[in-house]
């Protein structure tokens, strides 16, 4: 027996609960299941708002409004896009960790695509049965590995994926119905995980190398192939793996084609990750008006710039490659931009002659052999380079201590310090003591949100949060729009330009780096236009009519063309 279709009234994308019109309830045969009143979105926002905030804690907030998304989801992404500076700290970091942590203890609905490694050899099968498989246009995957600082949550990293498209679709405009959020559970090696009664994911150790390339290669080959207009996201994969899957699967040109191990046929493309990418780009455009503001204050060239970074993982090293384009674009060879960059890892100075195995990704900036002393402690190294920068994305909490803040200080009028590390309670050094530890002459962003400081002067100081959410979201929306075959380095290059350019008079005069949440669709449409003209400035936007209309618009027009098409939660009129 076939089961019941689901009642209007039951189904998230479609409910409007009290905001039903008389007329739309008699069309829609809800009368009676709904209460008799006829409410206004704003009305249901008020209301919804007023519950959120009487919530106890974060993580009870956090179910209250996945909640919401479950049920009504023009209401959730409406309370979303109308108090984006409250809700992002709920929906996304830093109170997601805690939700990826206690997935399986806070379990309500699925929300995800799972697919595990018992659907080896089916996944296109699996991925079928996701509803209206050909509006997808972009996914966040993630295997769970590495999420945030938190390490190998499993199956319950599903949540980053969540969180992350809830932000595409409030921050950019991507409409529901075109995102996808997908769960490769391929085991956990997180011990708590295996010996916990309830968690819900496969109970089995992480599969091998060997074996993660070849259900990779059939979860990218089958995903091209089901949802055909998919732009895929990598989320929180391993350090090695997040690197190894980008390179392996970025690429357009055909001689980098994967053949699916099913059907035969070639794919390539249409792939970024964000924790490499997205990060850098977003860091990269914090960081040219804070090289600005530095520069100012100590009568050096722009380009004078010397970076230490704390931390040589995925984010660390993708940071890094976007940093390198500050330089580059400014004229510098790509040698000459490596020789800015001093990484720090657990051992010290990352060099070739350190004697120890390197991961491939820390060669990268490795310094050469013989330029540098073997130095361990990052203020050794502080002393020896002299930096006018340190940025931090090591996930040790208080790693930019007392001594470390004030020698930079020492070194340079305004120092540049980004602790970037999330959650909050790993972050590297907070606001307050940045602030204090330099007398407020620090230059500041940081991976999660802090509260206003007071310098001793007297002076409120906003702490500047270098979230991801700023250019990815857009990134995507261009990414779709000019339907591009592969995300390449200038269009994450324009995302940054354009996120450095979109603060206002007021918010560069209080000495801003990044511009304030509450302007975010707006951003996120300038740096989707950015990102469209860097794709056909590369050759890699779409061959199709619609896409091709693109190259003879106007910015101006092009702008317009963005703004249009961003999805704006209301209720039918």
């Amino acid at each position: 027996m076939a089961p019941s279709p689901v009642p209007f009234h039951r189904s998230a994308s479609y409910n409007e609960d009290a905001g039903f019109s008389t007329t739309r309830r008699e069309a829609y045969k809800v009368r009676g299941l709904v209460p008799p009143v006829v409410e206004s979105i704003d009305t249901q926002v008020k209301r919804a708002l007023g519950q959120l905030r009487g919530k106890p804690s974060p993580i009870e907030k956090y179910i209250f409004l996945s909640s919401l998304r479950q049920t009504n989801s023009k209401l959730f992404y409406r309370l979303l896009v109308d108090n984006m500076q409250e809700c992002c700290p709920i929906v996304y970091t830093p109170t997601v960790g805690e939700a990826c942590q206690r997935y399986s203890h806070i379990y309500r609905r699925p929300d995800c695509l799972f697919l595990s490694y018992a659907d080896k050899g089916h996944l296109a099968d699996v991925m079928r049965n996701w509803p209206d498989a050909q509006d997808v246009r972009i996914a966040v995957v993630t295997d769970g590995s590495r999420i945030l600082g938190l390490g190998d949550l499993g199956v319950g990293g599903n949540q980053i994926a969540v969180g992350k498209l809830s932000l595409y679709i409030a921050a950019a405009g991507i409409r529901p119905s075109s995102t996808l959020p997908i769960v490769l559970d391929v085991g956990t090696n997180n011990e708590a995980n295996l010996n916990d009664a309830l968690y819900m994911g496969l109970r089995q150790k992480r599969i091998s190398q060997a074996e993660m390339d070849e259900f990779m290669d059939e979860f990218y080959t089958a995903a091209r192939a089901v949802f055909p207009r998919m732009h895929i996201q990598f989320e929180d994969f391993s350090t090695d793996n997040a690197f190894r899957y980008l390179a392996r699967y970025r690429s357009a040109a055909p001689e980098k084609a994967i053949t699916s191990p099913s059907t035969g046929e070639k794919f390539g493309g249409r792939v970024f990750n964000d924790d490499i990418q997205g990060t850098g780009s977003v860091i990269l455009g914090g960081f040219i008006n804070a090289a600005k503001l530095s520069a100012a204050a100590s009568s050096r060239e722009l380009l004078d710039q010397r970076i230490v970074f704390l931390g040589a993982g995925s984010a660390g090293v993708g940071v890094a490659q976007q940093l390198a384009a500050f330089f580059t674009n400014g004229g510098m060879s790509a040698e000459e931009a490596k020789r800015r960059f001093y990484l720090v890892d657990t051992k010290g100075l990352v060099t070739d002659d350190r004697g120890d195995k390197m991961a491939e990704h820390k060669k990268i900036f490795s310094r050469p052999a013989g330029d540098s002393p073997q130095l361990k402690t990052l203020l050794e190294i502080i002393e020896h380079v002299r930096p006018t920068a340190l940025i931090g994305l090591s996930t040790v909490a208080g790693a930019f201590d007392e001594t470390v803040v004030r020698k930079m200080a020492e070194i340079n009028p305004r120092p540049i310090v980004f602790p970037l590390s999330n959650p909050v309670h790993l972050s590297e050094c907070s606001l307050a003591q940045a602030v204090e530890w330099t007398d407020g002459k620090v230059i500041f962003a940081s991976g999660s949100p802090f509260a206003p400081a007071t310098a001793p002067d007297g002076r409120t100081i906003e702490g500047n949060q270098g979230n991801n959410m700023y250019v990815f979201p857009g990134l995507g929306l261009g990414a779709i729009l000019s339907h591009s075959k592969e995300v390449t380095d200038r269009m994450v290059e324009a995302s940054a330009t354009a996120l450095s350019e979109s603060l206002n008079a007021e918010e560069t005069s209080a000495g801003l780096l990044y511009p304030r949440l509450t302007q975010i669709r707006d951003i996120s449409a300038l740096i989707a236009r950015a990102v469209i003209r860097a794709a056909q400035k590369d050759g890699v936007d779409g061959e199709d009519d619609k896409a091709r209309a693109l190259r003879s618009m106007s910015d101006d027009d092009l702008l317009r063309f963005v703004q249009e098409r961003q999805f704006n939660p209301a209720y039918e009129q």
